[in-house]
């Protein structure tokens, strides 16, 4: 039994599952004696969305539940013990707040609506005396130290990333120094479901990927290591960030980053240590100039909304769209008129990972070149992808289709691309052969 005077905190991880650099688990710890982690693999993120494919595909899943083995193991290694429910969040924090005698609930902070939506909920499930303690811990800039009101974030990334780096310092990171002093005593029946649990057969990875990674916090430091420390590819990412085949091309760290299983702001500080140890030069910064991007569609999303997702747009624009099942169709299949479209998507189908230059092709030509309705390629993506970021990925479909934060609203010469960046055609090769 609980001793009455003990405080009990629950940690509710969603999109932050790491321990390290962990704000919500950090003061966790820091304010209770006993702490109790849960994650909830939210049927909702499996279902199928009105465009007809299931919000979370197989790569994604078998990633999440890689990353949710890691931090269940490594929560154990701080003695904290990580439930697992295959079930809404409103339908059982509740429960679990009564069961454990929960004093307060640590989570990261959400502003989309979907994920709003279901923190409302949780909140509404339970005592209105329970607090709730959320931070932003998915950003590299903290809200409240950037230069702009949420309402005033510029409409240009430049805008945004000139004031930014000027006025904002980035904060240390929120290290772990202590662990609790014993074992949770609680009895754990929950358990991690599997592929089939979730509605996927299980697959073999393709030995064509470009990103043969496992999910979880110990992959992500792993692979950092690697690209950053041992391989020194960081030095050259600038230069080889457009490449296309194998998995040096670029640092590939946008997977972990997108369900949390390494923070922003570590990735940050290792490239300054990088710097220090080694060199300082423009691939360097770009690294970090990626993360400024990711942050910079993260505050547009709460700034515009809703607006992220629909049609118009940000911008609101009235263009003509088209809805054709057969173009989609052949999109999707590699089967379009372009080879370098057709290989793009190909190794998104079979394996959960395309290139950013490849993305940015293979969307330009589904809103720009077909017409289609831009919301249908996001929602693919959003399927497929295993580094799939709601911010980043309507961000970005909304830049290329020319109704977000592009005021140029450019289209893509997909065959001269193909000629720049395949220019002996060996990544066609891969898969149209």
């Amino acid at each position: 039994m609980q001793n009455a005077k003990e405080k009990s905190g629950l940690v509710w991880f969603t999109n932050n599952l790491r321990v390290y650099e962990n704000p919500a688990l950090k003061y966790a710890i820091e304010d209770n004696d006993r702490v109790i982690g849960v994650y909830f693999f939210d049927p909702r993120h499996f279902a199928e969305t009105k465009f007809g494919f299931r919000k979370t595909g197989c790569y994604r899943a078998k990633f999440l539940i890689e990353s949710i083995s890691q931090l269940k193991k490594n929560l154990e290694r701080i003695n904290i013990t990580l439930l697992v429910y295959l079930g809404k969040p409103e339908d059982q924090i509740s429960f679990l707040v009564k069961e454990f005698q929960i004093n307060a609930v640590f989570f990261q902070k959400e502003w989309t609506s979907e994920e709003d939506a279901v923190i409302r909920n949780v909140k509404k499930s339970t005592s209105p005396t329970l607090s709730f303690k959320g931070f932003y811990s998915q950003l590299l800039f903290h809200p409240d130290d950037i230069p702009f009101g949420k309402n005033s974030i510029p409409y240009v990334f430049t805008d945004f990333r000139k004031k930014c780096e000027k006025y904002c310092d980035i904060k240390p990171l929120e290290e772990l120094h202590t662990k609790l002093p014993y074992e949770n005593n609680i009895e754990n029946t929950t358990s991690i479901p599997s592929l089939r649990e979730l509605g996927f057969n299980d697959f073999e990875i393709d030995k064509r990927t470009a990103f043969p990674f496992t999910g979880g916090e110990n992959s992500a430091k792993s692979r950092l290591e690697d690209y950053f420390f041992e391989s020194k590819n960081l030095a050259i990412y600038k230069k080889t960030r457009n490449g296309l085949l194998g998995t040096e091309y670029s640092s590939k760290l946008s997977a972990w980053l997108a369900n949390g299983s390494i923070s922003p702001k570590y990735i940050y500080w290792k490239v300054k240590e990088f710097e220090e140890k080694y060199t300082k030069n423009e691939s360097t910064y770009w690294l970090i100039f990626e993360l400024i991007w990711r942050d910079f569609f993260k505050y547009t999303s709460m700034k515009y909304g809703n607006d992220f997702f629909k049609i118009g747009g940000i911008l609101k624009k009235d263009y003509s769209w088209h809805n054709n099942q057969k173009w989609i169709g052949q999109w999707i299949n590699g089967e379009t008129k372009e080879p370098f479209v057709n290989a793009n998507m190909l190794e998104l189908k079979n394996t959960g990972w395309m290139s950013n230059r490849g993305r940015q092709n293979v969307a330009s030509y589904f809103a720009k070149e077909l017409h289609l309705d831009w919301r249908i390629g996001a929602a693919y993506f959003e399927s497929l992808l295993i580094d799939y970021d709601v911010h980043s990925n309507y961000g970005n479909w909304m830049y290329v289709a020319g109704v977000g934060n592009d005021p140029r609203d450019r289209k893509f010469n997909v065959q001269l691309q193909a000629e720049r960046y395949d220019p002996d055609g060996e990544y066609q090769k891969l898969w149209l052969n």
